[in-house]
C-alpha cells in the first residue's frame, strides 16, 4: 500500500477545496463575520492554511513561516496562555495572497509526504502520536474549517462548494 501517496492525495484534495472556498467567496463576505462565528471569512481561511503549513513541518522548531505571515493572525480567539491579550487582527489578507499561501502548502505537502516516516513521533510535544496520525489530524483540521467556509457560502450567498478538485 502506498500510504504516502494516499496521504498526499488527501492533502491536495483538501487544499483544493479550500482554494475553491477562497475563490468563490463574494467580496462582501470576505471581510465579514457571521452570526455563527465572530471570525471573518478570510481569517478562517488563513487559520486553516497556517496550521496546515505548521503541522507539515518536521517539528515546531523547524517550522519556517510563510513570508507574508503576521504575528498572532493564526489564532481565531485568545492566544493560549494569554487570554487577557487578544491578538490584533486588523489587516486582512487578499484572496490572491491566501491562494499564494495555498500553493506553498501544496508544495510543502508534496515534499513532506515524500519523506514521511509514519511511525516517527509527531514532532510536536503536545501531540502525543506518530507522524501518520498527525497527517490525519492536520487534514481533518483543514477540512473542518473548509466546511465552515462552505456552510457560510451556502447559507449566506447560496453558493455550493464543490466536492474535491
Amino acid at each position: 500500500m502506498d500510504i504516502r501517496g494516499a496521504v498526499l492525495s488527501q492533502y491536495l484534495s483538501a487544499i483544493g477545496m479550500l482554494e475553491k472556498a477562497i475563490e468563490l467567496c463574494p467580496e462582501e463576505m470576505w471581510l465579514s463575520a457571521s452570526g455563527a462565528s465572530p471570525n471573518r471569512y478570510w481569517h478562517i481561511a488563513y487559520h486553516a492554511l497556517f496550521y496546515t503549513h505548521f503541522y507539515l513541518a518536521p517539528t515546531e522548531v523547524e517550522f519556517v513561516p510563510w513570508q507574508s505571515s503576521r504575528a498572532g493572525y493564526n489564532f481565531l480567539g485568545a492566544v493560549p496562555g494569554k487570554t487577557d491579550e487578544p491578538p490584533r487582527i486588523d489587516q486582512p489578507y487578499a484572496k490572491a495572497e491566501l491562494l499564494e499561501y495555498a500553493t506553498l502548502c501544496r508544495r510543502e505537502a508534496e515534499a513532506r509526504t515524500a519523506s514521511l516516516d509514519p511511525d516517527a513521533p509527531s514532532g510536536f510535544y503536545w501531540l502525543a502520536f506518530n507522524k501518520l496520525t498527525l497527517q490525519f489530524y492536520n487534514i481533518r483540521h483543514l477540512a473542518h474549517h473548509t466546511g465552515q467556509l462552505g456552510e457560510r457560502l451556502r447559507s449566506e450567498a447560496n453558493i455550493g462548494l464543490p466536492w474535491g478538485r
